[in-house]
């Protein structure tokens, strides 16, 4: 895709207040949030944290018996796992900066179950850090528009973006692009007809 700023346009018209949809009113709960949302809906992920969160806080989480954890979030998909990401991120966050979410990517990228897209997620958010975070949808939208190529890994995705893209706009884009990989540019039957960027888009041709 040669002219970005058509694809600036039609997202600014589509979402002009793009933001996050996971749910979260203190900096420990997005973390947390988008850790369990791995291969799983924000949605799916809300209802279960509005549970999660009426039963512990961070203090509480980081002395919490697994097997209860795991039963809260079942439903969630791999819950073994990431119970056991979720209370160690607790007892780590509790022992290092007594329950807060540092502003340092080296710190959070050592975290059991926090990844470099997590990672973006946190700090974009929370830190008004400009990054661009891409999952599934920002994928799969990025290389149907020629953003970037087919094989590309996410690493080469994110760096293909932020070369293409001005810093200013990362952290708004990668809300954009999310929403519009969730809900026009889907995996399954994408919403190509009425869509203004067709011309631009391998799949739809």
């Amino acid at each position: 895709m040669k002219d970005i700023n058509v694809l600036l346009d039609y997202l600014d018209e589509l979402y002009p207040d793009a933001r996050c949809e996971l749910v979260y009113h203190k900096d420990y709960e997005l973390l947390i949030a988008t850790v369990l949302s791995a291969q799983c809906t924000d949605k799916r992920v809300n209802q279960i944290t509005e549970i999660l969160w009426k039963k512990y806080d961070i203090f509480s989480l980081a002395h919490a018996d697994i097997s209860e954890v795991e039963e809260i979030i079942r439903p969630l998909g791999s819950f073994t796992k990431k119970a056991r990401y979720i209370v160690q991120i607790a007892q780590r966050l509790v022992e290092d900066y007594n329950g807060k979410v540092p502003n340092d990517r080296v710190y959070l990228e050592s975290l059991p179950g926090v990844g470099r897209k997590t990672c973006n997620v946190v700090l974009s958010n929370l830190f008004d850090v400009p990054a661009i975070a891409v999952d599934t949808h920002v994928e799969r939208v990025s290389k149907r528009l020629s953003l970037a190529s087919k094989k590309d890994s996410v690493q080469v995705v994110e760096k293909k973006l932020m070369k293409k893209f001005p810093k200013e706009k990362w952290s708004k884009l990668h809300h954009q692009l999310v929403l519009f990989g969730r809900y026009q540019c889907k995996a399954v039957k994408p919403e190509c007809e009425n869509c203004k960027l067709k011309d631009f888009c391998k799949y739809s041709k």
